[in-house]
């Protein structure tokens, strides 16, 4: 049924009492729907054009969260309240050494409940094929509370696997790109002999370069550093302590070192690789790129379909028809195609997302940046559609007489 039917339609049942007709609110909704159907064809390439858009958007935002959760994954997951640091460390991959002194000094202040030593260094793992990988050797206590893989398969144990002379823990993840098939392999990290003695899943790297796990002891060995060799102290706070007021003592006691919040060092870790490297400006670039595609498509489309009924939309000027019922017809039409647009975008990537779940950086995608785009998308249909209503403005509806 096209448009001027619809117009017919209402002006036959109220009578032509405009006044009548203008403020039934189903009008507006089923002109615009008609509108939209009307021609199959451009309706498709509507629909696709914000899909196409959505998925772009989704897929983009969604690597973006999961290069910000990678960046600071192993801070999030340490289980510290605040992280003694070298002055100046912009990221937790980034480690600079410090004196392990440093974790007396921070039990002797108060506040303090529990100090650990945590290493962190990149070290050489060489496959037996002789191809070198870069990874990032993690080395903390056996009975260390903090600072220890997510998961361990059942019937293992941190205390045990990390008390092995020679033993280190990988993510199972990238077993393969190690070329480990199995437990107790023996392979060489920094031309030093180790023994893979346990597996955990989840602990993914921005950097690419794989997370080993072994003893604070262990470590110092294949890295071929003193005893007294530590990256960061990892502290627990005593119950009810104010983590500020700790900082500032921790501050005061050693002032050559940085004191931070969990959350304030994850934040660094992000904004340094955000910011700093270019990569994350890159993602949010081609985000908003696909998001100026989509708007393109749209406003094009809905543009040629005001055009192709302009003389329609004057009819309904002379039967006093006011502006604003125009208006809400075209942006009628924009939310429409957009709830359906961004359905079918949301349901493509939510499928992509999950066929992707084994790769080493899968993009995010929660409940709430699912909504957040499908708003964003409405919203977008909506801005295109000015474009459209430009051109209502300026109708004559004396046209309609010559």
């Amino acid at each position: 049924m096209s448009l001027g039917k619809e117009i017919g339609l209402a002006t036959r049942q109220f009578g032509g009492r405009s006044g009548v007709a203008w403020t039934r609110p189903s009008l507006t909704l089923l002109i615009a729907w008609r509108n939209l159907v009307h021609d199959r064809v451009r309706f498709a390439v509507t629909l696709v054009g914000i899909a196409f858009s959505t998925i772009l958007v989704g897929i983009q935002l969604g690597m973006l969260l999961n290069f910000l959760h990678t960046t600071s994954t192993v801070v999030d997951h340490a289980g510290a309240d605040l992280w003694v640091a070298a002055h100046g460390v912009p990221s937790v991959d980034l480690a600079t050494p410090i004196d392990g002194r440093r974790r007396f000094q921070s039990l002797a202040v108060e506040g303090v409940a529990v100090a650990e030593p945590y290493l962190l260094h990149f070290g050489f793992w060489k496959r037996a094929d002789g191809i070198r990988q870069i990874v990032i050797l993690i080395g903390v206590e056996p009975g260390a509370e903090m600072g220890l893989p997510l998961t361990l398969p059942a019937g293992q144990s941190f205390r045990e696997a990390l008390s092995s002379p020679d033993g280190i823990i990988i993510d199972r993840l990238y077993a393969e790109k190690l070329g480990v098939t199995g437990l107790n392999q023996l392979v060489e990290i920094n031309d030093r002999r180790a023994r893979v003695v346990g597996f955990t899943d989840g602990i993914r790297t921005f950097t690419q370069s794989p997370y080993v796990f072994t003893s604070l002891r262990n470590a110092r060995s294949l890295l071929g550093r003193t005893d007294n060799l530590i990256t960061y102290v990892l502290i627990r706070l005593s119950p009810g302590q104010d983590p500020a007021t700790v900082i500032e003592r921790l501050s005061a006691r050693m002032p050559d070192v940085d004191v931070m919040t969990s959350r304030e060092f994850a934040a660094n870790s992000q904004k340094y690789w955000l910011l700093t490297t270019g990569a994350g400006i890159s993602i949010i670039c081609s985000s908003l790129l696909a998001l100026f595609v989509g708007v393109v498509i749209v406003a094009q489309t809905l543009y040629a379909s005001t055009m192709d009924r302009l003389p329609e939309y004057a009819v309904i000027r002379a039967m006093g028809g006011p502006r604003w019922y125009l208006y809400k017809i075209v942006i009628e039409q924009a939310v429409i195609g957009g709830l359906i647009g961004s359905v079918v975008g949301i349901g493509a990537v939510a499928v992509l997302v999950y066929l992707g779940r084994n790769m080493s950086s899968p993009p995010l995608f929660p409940a709430w940046l699912a909504v957040g785009i499908g708003a964003v998308t409405v919203l977008m249909c909506v801005g295109a559609s000015l474009v459209s209503i430009s051109k209502i403005t300026s109708i004559d509806p004396v046209k309609v007489f010559r």
